[in-house]
């Protein structure tokens, strides 16, 4: 068996080499996040082909078809870093009126990149869901993304969403 001194020089080297690819990669993780007020959502129903672009305050909840999304906080990068928006969001299903089921179902709680879609997509048949940015000040939307805007969606009161389901402690490590 080899001394483990004779392979120190190429180990050391090995880990030096390490440090000197991951160094710029390791500050872009860390870079401070600034929390926003407003985040900007694009929806779309995968069956009619609609899309709708949402604006809602951080807090609110919005109604897409038959789903609802809470806004739990929306940060981005600031302008010198490399950019990126993320957004936690809260999604669920309320079950339909004539519906055996009661309870409402969780689809999505997480983490949405605006940079990376896929990263921590929502998984649902029939909508889709993704963060556009974060933004100080609600914007005017353009009139193109409201036209098959339906007139109960957008951001609600809170009296008027549905409860949302229990939270299952088991369910969140998925």
């Amino acid at each position: 068996m080899t001394p483990l001194k004779n392979k120190s020089p190429v180990f050391a080297g090995f880990i030096a080499l390490l440090a000197f690819l991951a160094g710029p990669v390791f500050p872009a993780l860390a870079a401070p996040s600034v929390d926003y007020p407003i985040v900007k959502l694009r929806s779309l129903d995968k069956i009619s082909a609609r899309t709708a672009v949402f604006e809602a305050e951080v807090g609110s909840t919005l109604k897409f078809g038959k789903v609802y999304i809470k806004v739990q906080a929306c940060r981005k990068t600031p302008e010198l870093e490399q950019p990126e928006s993320a957004a936690f969001l809260q999604i669920w299903e309320a079950p339909p009126e004539k519906s055996e089921k009661t309870q409402s179902e969780w689809i999505f709680s997480g983490w949405m990149f605006a940079s990376s879609p896929a990263l921590s997509a929502m998984d649902h048949p029939i909508y889709d869901v993704w963060v556009l940015d974060c933004l100080e000040a609600k914007g005017q939307v353009p009139a193109a993304d409201l036209a098959g805007q339906k007139t109960d969606e957008g951001e609600l009161p809170q009296s008027a969403a549905p409860l949302q389901p229990d939270i299952e402690t088991e369910n969140l490590a998925d």
